[in-house]
């Protein structure tokens, strides 16, 4: 935690540029922004995952995300919020980007192959996952 970047950036110790601040969150534009107004939103809680927050310290993560993707001007955008190394997390503290979709090439690009499951192993694995909630 004493070498967290992000830590270290709400202890004021790296600067920022603030976007918001409150007992439980912070948030400030991304030093390499995918596009204008791409920000982060993270729980002054230290935790490398999402499971590793308490619940209390989230709450207010959503709707500071909301207000600055208002305040950006931002019709489209993407929430991003990624978990451990393989799923591109490259800072071992929660946080969430806002990232404005402003046109085809600036902001987040995604590839998804999907594909459809099938029915009984997604039947099996939704009672799996209810038995375990």
């Amino acid at each position: 935690m004493a070498a967290c970047i992000f830590c270290k950036i709400i202890k004021g110790e790296i600067p920022s540029m603030k976007l918001f601040e409150s007992e439980k969150i912070f948030a400030f534009l991304d030093i390499s922004p995918l596009s204008k107004g791409h920000s982060l939103i993270i729980p002054k809680y230290h935790g490398a995952k999402l499971h590793d927050i308490p619940d209390d310290q989230l709450h207010e993560i959503l709707p500071v995300a909301k207000k600055i993707a208002i305040a950006v001007g931002a019709e489209d955008y993407n929430i991003l919020q990624n978990n451990g190394r393989i799923a591109h997390q490259l800072v071992d503290h929660v946080h969430f980007h806002m990232i404005p979709k402003p046109n085809d090439t600036e902001g987040l690009g995604i590839g998804w192959p999907a594909e459809p499951a099938d029915k009984a192993q997604l039947s099996k694995l939704l009672e799996e996952i209810k038995a375990k909630m």
